[in-house]
């Protein structure tokens, strides 16, 4: 799709028109659940951080951080369908599935719907509710700008993990989070969610380049090319893994068993898989082999965050073994395997 027919698509988008269970079909296609993986493992590690969240009401907060990430980017992409029609045109609403006001509404109550269970688990959630819904709506502005894009998303995903810990807190009760909230692995934790997101952000733009150029979308690797790029995502990669050990090695010097020896394996295998992710991203040429590298960048950020929750709630191992194959599975069955 050319420019000229992208922007008349775009004046035309609000006039399609699919009810009932193909818009929920097209919907579900728009939120990718094979990387909505990446909210429930974030609000899961939050969580974790605070000892004595009983497990049925954590999983019920888990649905809810996984469908977040679903909410979130159907709700971004409502306002990126210039570059998305030239490299993605199979989304629903660039090939006029959807009616882009609807998915609005239906995003931004999804969205609400979640928020609420959090907010219910923790009323300080609300604050960080509010400001996660205002930071996807107003995400692209900052994607156009080759500093800010990375840091401003990832910033929205590290308050996931805030808010899995406050919800924690709030379903045990303050006093038994006091001493928590001061320990070295909630700095850990963050680090790793926050540089390993924003590594796979900028990852991400490495199959997007020829779009984002074409549509003025000036990201770190539009501007300064994919070398330059892959040096820095190098550092970011590096950050989340020290991250990780932070918050890994603290607990494993605490506690022994089979829980611990999982989540040290997945922090090994994830730091070997980020690794490789790492190299392969150096040898991107073009667009479509980026997919290459940043599928591993997803794998990774799963197993290394799964890690620290395996850590801090060893009884959760064989439960987080099982996300995370989830997560891989989806990925390897994603509908389209140049996009990510």
């Amino acid at each position: 799709m050319n420019i000229m027919n992208s922007a008349r698509f775009l004046r035309d988008v609000d006039r399609v028109e699919i009810p009932g269970r193909r818009f929920v079909h097209a919907y579900i296609k728009t939120m990718r659940p094979y990387l909505m993986f990446v909210s429930g493992i974030t609000g899961i590690a939050g969580m974790s951080l605070v000892p004595g969240v009983p497990a049925g009401p954590a999983l019920a907060l888990a649905a809810a951080f996984f469908l977040s990430y679903g909410f979130g980017q159907a709700l971004t992409d409502c306002f990126q369908l210039d570059t998305d029609a030239i490299s993605a045109p199979w989304r629903p609403m660039i090939q006029a599935k959807l009616r882009r006001s609807r998915v609005l509404v239906v995003s931004l109550a999804g969205l609400l719907g979640v928020g609420a269970a959090l907010i219910a688990a923790n009323p300080w959630n609300l604050p960080l509710v509010l400001a996660m819904v205002a930071g996807l709506a107003t995400y692209t502005p900052f994607k156009r700008r080759w500093w800010a894009g990375p840091p401003w998303n990832s910033w929205i995903v590290g308050l996931v993990c805030v808010s899995g810990i406050l919800a924690g807190l709030g379903l045990v009760g303050t006093g038994a989070g006091r001493t928590v909230l001061a320990t070295t692995p909630i700095a850990g934790t963050l680090v790793a969610v926050f540089f390993g997101y924003m590594n796979f952000v900028l990852a991400g733009y490495f199959k997007d380049m020829e779009a984002d150029r074409a549509t003025d979308y000036r990201t770190l690797p539009v501007a300064f090319g994919r070398r330059s790029a892959a040096i820095v995502s190098d550092i970011l990669a590096l950050a989340a893994v020290a991250g990780a050990l932070l918050a890994v090695l603290p607990a494993a010097a605490r506690v022994d068993g089979p829980g611990i020896s999982i989540a040290v394996t997945g922090l090994l295998a994830g730091s070997a898989i980020s690794l490789a992710a790492q190299l392969r991203l150096h040898r991107v040429r073009d667009d479509e082999t980026a997919y290459r590298a940043v599928v591993p960048v997803v794998q990774a950020y799963l197993l290394i965050v799964a890690a620290i929750a395996s850590a801090h709630r060893p009884e959760w191992s064989g439960a987080l073994a099982l996300f995370v194959a989830s997560g891989f599975l989806s990925l390897a069955n994603r509908p389209h395997r140049s996009q990510i």
